[in-house]
């Protein structure tokens, strides 16, 4: 049974398995990810992930700070806005 016929999805190389379609709609790179994401929490990108927030693309970006605090930006893959910015206190005693 493969991923798709086992009801999961995961993302490999930009594409979307449960619906077997590329993601057009993912517009900003990695990159630009960070960067928005640093424009708005200043320190040092510890993390970029991508994943589905309420049927959202979004990536993911986990900043440390300069006093040693972590935050999470998600930035929107389709058009760089930021939807949420909270600080990470579940990782800190990991």
């Amino acid at each position: 049974m493969d991923d798709i016929e086992g009801g999961y999805f995961r993302i490999y190389e930009n594409y979307y398995y449960a619906n077997q379609a590329p993601m057009h709609r993912q517009r900003i790179t990695k990159q630009q990810a960070q960067y928005i994401a640093l424009k708005r929490v200043l320190g040092k990108v510890i993390h970029v992930g991508m994943d589905l927030e309420k049927g959202v693309l979004v990536y993911e970006v986990f900043i440390l700070t300069a006093d040693n605090r972590i935050f999470e930006v998600e930035v929107r893959a389709k058009n760089g806005r930021i939807i949420k910015v909270e600080e990470e206190h579940d990782l800190i005693n990991k």
